[in-house]
Formats: C-alpha cells, structure tokens, sequence
C-alpha cells in the first residue's frame, strides 16, 4: 500500500510522486508497482490503479471485437414477436424508428444516442487512444480523445436499454409468443465486452503511456 504523506512534506515533493485517493481524499506518495499488481488507499482500501499486463493489446482486441458485434447488435432482430398470426421482428434500430414515427422525436433521439451513439463513439475513442499508443503517433491527439472519452462514460447506457429489453420480454410472454434473436446474442455480448473492456483498460496506465511519461507503461 503507499505511504500516507504528512502535511510538513508536501512542499518537498514533486506532484508526479504524489497520489490522492477518490473516495477518502488521502494524500500518499505514488508507489511503483510491478505487473499484475494494485494499489490500495490505505485508509478506505480503495484501488487507487493498477498495473495491468500488456494493457495496450488486450484492450485492442476487445475494442475490435466489440465494433464487429456493433452492427449485427442493432440492426439484427433482438426478438420476434407473433400475435395473431402476424410476425414482426423488432431490432435496436427500428425501436428507434418507431419512436420518431410515432411522433416522440425526442424520446427517439435520447434512445438513439444512449442505445447506439454514444457507444459507437466511445469505441472510437477507444480505438483511436490505443492505436496512438500502439504506433506511436498522435498522442497529442489521443490525449484529448481521452478526456472526451472520460466525458461520455455515463451517456452509453447499453445495460439501462437491455433491462427494457428484458422488461418487455417478461410483459408481452403471456401476451404473444416470442422467440429471441440473434441481435440479443450479440447485444449481450457488446455489453460484456464493453465491461470487461473497462476492467482491462487501466485508465492510470493509459494516461502514463499518453503523456509519454513511460512510453511502455501499456506492455
């Protein structure tokens, strides 16, 4: 765990060797770790970063895979829905158009930018940070889109719209019948993807590596 710093040694250290907890505000030294391991705010215990192993690769390949799955999660049938004898297939999208249709514009335009807007740029985002530290280009540039990404974090619910999936699966079963498609597969697998994504980034590793303080800090 770091070192708590007392006040009388403040002025004798420089910013970069020094941390402060998010939950509880304790000022420490940065200690230095090795891979795989974390450190702890000593006083509330908690992660302050962590030190992940070949950070940069691993998140590529989740980004990756979580644009090819964009697509077919969306615009592929989440659900068929059979009500008398009529069969519509309902998709990410066509909730969307629906909505417009129906004369909710504004509805549809929030669902739009929270169920596939602001995901899409996130993935972006994503993939143009780890690409500039990858090839070593544009950092500059990475360093903003990583403040941009920072900032739409709390915008791409994706788990907030499956639980209305969910929701209206449960309400219309004794209605109609319904069989899932492969747009949920896929729409479950985004989301995961997109969890395990976050876990794996280490935000402390990347901003390291984009700053060029340690031009290694994502292997």
């Amino acid at each position: 765990m770091p070192d708590p710093v007392e006040p009388s040694q403040l002025a004798q250290l420089p910013l970069d060797e020094l941390v402060a907890c998010h939950e509880c505000d304790l000022l420490m030294r940065r200690p230095t770790l090795a891979h795989d391991e974390k450190a702890l705010c000593p006083r509330c215990g908690y992660e302050l970063y962590a030190h992940r192993h070949n950070v940069v690769n691993r998140s590529l390949a989740l980004v990756l895979a979580a644009l090819l799955m964009y697509v077919p999660a969306n615009f592929l049938p989440i659900m068929q829905l059979n009500l008398l004898g009529q069969a519509s297939d309902d998709t990410v999208w066509s909730g969307v158009v629906g909505l417009f249709n129906s004369g909710m514009q504004g509805i549809s335009a929030v669902v739009f930018l929270c169920s596939m807007g602001f995901p899409l740029l996130k993935l972006l985002c994503q993939l143009f940070v780890l690409l500039s530290i990858r090839l070593d280009i544009g950092r500059s540039y990475g360093l903003l889109l990583y403040r941009i990404y920072h900032h739409m974090r709390d915008w791409g619910m994706l788990e907030v719209y499956l639980m209305g999936v969910l929701v209206a699966i449960v309400k219309l079963s004794d209605l109609a019948e319904l069989s899932l498609g492969l747009g949920m597969a896929c729409f479950v697998g985004l989301l995961l993807v997109q969890v395990w994504l976050e876990v794996v980034m280490s935000p402390h590793q990347i901003w390291v590596a984009l700053s060029g303080e340690d031009p290694h800090a994502g292997d």
